[in-house]
């Protein structure tokens, strides 16, 4: 059982960062994998604090491409996954959220007329 806890915290300029915090000493041994690929370069600092560590996950060019992509983070030491993280790009992920707002627009557009019904009816 691994006894680092990872939180997520942003991604900025390329590079997906969380934070760790581990009962135990040393600096902790991180894995990161994408398709089952290792993803290079990963940094693993030390914090102020004792027991946290900044993780910090360079994401790959080639990494970014349509539809889902997950990254998953593990203990290099036990194999545990501590957490992952998604990238969702392209064509596809618009059309989703373009029909999810159409539903929305028409679902108000429902309730507003309701609305103005029951006021004419009530008023």
């Amino acid at each position: 059982m691994s006894t680092l806890t990872l939180t997520p915290t942003r991604m900025r300029h390329g590079i997906w960062e969380g934070v760790i915090a581990q009962s135990g000493s040393g600096v902790p041994q991180i894995s990161v994998t994408h398709l089952g690929n290792a993803v290079p370069d990963v940094q693993v600092t030390e914090q102020g604090e004792a027991g946290l560590w900044l993780v910090q996950v360079p994401i790959p060019a080639e990494a970014i491409a349509d539809g889902v992509q997950v990254f998953v983070l593990s203990d290099a030491t036990d194999g545990e996954k501590l957490g992952h993280f998604t990238l969702i790009a392209g064509e596809a992920l618009g059309d989703d959220i373009r029909a999810e707002m159409e539903l929305l627009r028409a679902e108000l557009d429902m309730l507003k007329r309701a609305f103005r019904r029951h006021c004419v009816e009530t008023g």
